[in-house]
């Protein structure tokens, strides 16, 4: 139904195998695309390289995100190896998880630019240093939530991060659109991932989202990443500036459903 192969992607922001990123990486693996991956520090490497090494990658870059010295040599590595780019997949963000609870209003100035920068700005500066090298066009994917636009409990200044994430996916589509560079987000509904366990009352969050969907069901890793290799393949070369929603179709419901009422 349509191919990977021949592509070079960079996957940013595996922490596990429970990750949203994994999913799409293996997904991406599975068609045919050769892979590169980032993370920041020893800890999180130790994790990465078995799972990079099951899909045959041993290309692996050590990178904070808000560290531009860091960031140029990261890219330089994919250069000097690979030379282009096809794809990538950023799928970072970062809060104070003493932030993910209670109100909005108690966010305080470090940890709100902190958020913003690692969130919404690092994919911004992914865009620049990445589009250099798609030589002959490509795809970058985010990852977004519905409480970008919708108040979620205790998501707090991760929804205002995200709500800025989603505006720089449209200036960045149309900033790019000309070199044949896609830009998309993808927005799962709540996923049992390591950064989704930092929000308060996460487990509530997950099945509520889960009895209430119309199809019952929250998104799965392999749904994600089904999604995210057809956006990268070429079955998705006219699709730019969306935030394209995975959720069971949760986000057009307008209360709970009848029986959870």
């Amino acid at each position: 139904m349509f191919s990977l192969k021949g592509k070079r992607g960079l996957i940013m922001g595996v922490a596990n195998e429970r990750s949203i990123a994994w999913g799409i990486a293996k997904a991406c693996a599975a068609q045919g695309a050769e892979l590169a991956f980032t993370y920041q520090g020893e800890g999180f490497g130790k994790r990465l390289a078995p799972l990079a090494a099951s899909v045959g990658s041993e290309l692996m870059v050590d990178v904070d995100v808000t560290n531009s010295e860091q960031m140029d040599e990261a890219f330089s590595k994919i250069k000097q190896a690979w030379g282009s780019i096809d794809f990538v997949v950023h799928a970072i963000a970062y809060s104070d998880k003493n932030e993910l609870t209670g109100r909005f209003r108690d966010t305080t100035v470090e940890n709100f630019k902190n958020s913003m920068h690692i969130s919404c700005f690092s994919f911004v500066d992914v865009a620049k240093r990445a589009s250099e090298l798609m030589t002959n066009g490509g795809t970058l994917l985010t990852l977004t939530f519905e409480g970008s636009n919708k108040v979620v409990p205790n998501y707090n200044v991760m929804g205002v991060a995200k709500a800025a994430l989603e505006s720089s996916v449209r200036y960045l589509a149309n900033d790019l659109g000309p070199e044949g560079i896609r830009v998309n987000a993808l927005s799962p509904g709540p996923m049992k991932t390591l950064a989704g366990a930092a929000i308060g009352g996460a487990r509530r969050t997950y099945r509520h989202a889960e009895e209430n969907a119309p199809l019952r069901s929250n998104a799965s890793l392999d749904s994600v990443g089904g999604t995210a290799a057809y956006l990268i393949s070429d079955a998705g070369a006219f699709t730019t500036g969306e935030i394209v929603r995975i959720d069971g179709g949760y986000h057009i419901v307008g209360m709970p459903q009848l029986e959870n009422l």
